[in-house]
């Protein structure tokens, strides 16, 4: 971490600038998904698409600018670090430059071009390593040798937003549900990739006395639904997530089970699946994350469905599926990372219509917490 005195009008200035630069962005829109076969309960999706840079970690970057800024670690000329292939390391890029300031990310050597291009177009510059288990390790180096300040999001997203208000994602979604059929969720749900999202909305249920309960989603490789189970901090893995954004093959910091209600592991298939077949009813395309989110939503409103309970449901719809058309778009992907899920996909048409849960599914997936049997 940098240690040097930042000048205070600097840094009174680069906040003005990312404030600004919020009020200039309404708020993401909140979509109504019909669903036939689920009556007296509504499902919404939190479209976090139409951020500035594409996806939910907008706001988790402006968040840990923020943070980073007031606790007088950022100054003039300092070099912005962060362990991301993916969408924060876009979306850090992105008020990095809003601050006229370089900005790194240290990422795997496999990471695709893609995605180089997309924080590259941000003003980034990304620093490819051999050993996907270095890149925390490089990142620390990396700022220690350019004299700048390493983000660290996996320990900081979920002390970064402030959970309290200031337009956070919970708040956010409460007040646009104000005049809804049922303005108090029964349940939020979001996947986990630092815990940061899950953690703010778990805080502020609580915080303002909501009897909403919060459902986490993970993916199939990730080790934060066993640590939710156990509550065993060393757990790892060898793999990483082949959802992107989401799962983690370590227990992060910024993961809190204890402000979370309920979680589902839903193998990645059916989270492809579920992103296909949502993509169509929506007429867009969604990311593999937001399929996984489905598979959770849907798995709470079975619950509500068997205990014959109405009321409202609403998901995280983290990104756009446009940054995926080499990947979970592409037949010949899909078909080479063992991911086909035409039938899949066919079973999660029929369940949403009125059916029952794909038995394969219900035999592959895993529920804990209030969802758990």
């Amino acid at each position: 971490m940098n240690t040097r005195q930042p000048d205070r009008a600097w840094v009174l200035e680069a906040v003005r600038r990312i404030e600004a630069d919020f009020q200039r962005s309404s708020d993401t829109h909140l979509i109504p998904l019909a669903l036939p076969g689920f009556a007296g309960i509504d499902l919404y999706f939190k479209d976090e698409s139409s951020h500035p840079t594409g996806s939910l970690k907008h706001r988790l970057a402006r968040s840990l600018f923020l943070y980073a800024l007031c606790n007088g670690w950022l100054h003039e000329g300092s070099t912005v670090v962060e362990s991301s292939s993916g969408s924060t390391a876009v979306s850090e890029a992105y008020f990095a430059r809003l601050l006229g300031l370089p900005f790194v990310a240290v990422m795997p050597a496999t990471t695709s071009a893609e995605k180089i291009a997309a924080i590259e177009f941000q003003g980034g510059r990304c620093h490819l390593v051999e050993d996907p288990t270095t890149i925390y390790s490089e990142s620390q180096r990396l700022a220690s040798e350019l004299g700048g300040h390493y983000m660290d999001q996996f320990t900081y997203a979920e002390r970064a937003t402030d959970w309290r208000a200031n337009n956070n994602i919970a708040e956010a979604i409460f007040g646009q549900m104000r005049l809804e059929r049922h303005p108090e969720p029964a349940w939020l749900v979001c996947s986990a990739g630092t815990g940061g999202t899950v953690a703010t909305l778990g805080r502020y249920v609580r915080y303002c006395r909501h009897a909403t309960r919060v459902c986490a989603a993970d993916a199939e490789r990730s080790v934060f639904f066993d640590h939710y189970c156990s509550r065993d901090p060393q757990l790892t893995l060898a793999q990483g997530s082949r959802i992107e954004g989401i799962g983690r093959p370590r227990v992060e910091a910024s993961f809190l089970p204890d402000v979370i209600d309920a979680m589902v592991k839903v193998p990645d298939r059916w989270s492809v699946a579920a992103m296909h077949e949502l993509s169509r009813r929506l007429g867009r395309p969604v990311g593999g994350s937001t399929g996984t989110n489905l598979v959770a939503a849907l798995a709470c409103m079975e619950r509500m469905r068997a205990q014959g309970e109405t009321g409202s449901v609403v998901a995280i719809l983290c990104d756009s599926g446009q940054r995926y058309a080499n990947t979970y778009y592409d037949p010949a992907w899909l078909e080479q990372a063992g991911l086909s899920c035409a039938a899949e996909q066919r079973a999660m048409s029929a369940w949403l219509d009125g059916g029952a849960p794909p038995a394969a599914l219900a035999a592959g997936w895993r529920l804990a917490g209030e969802l758990g049997a």
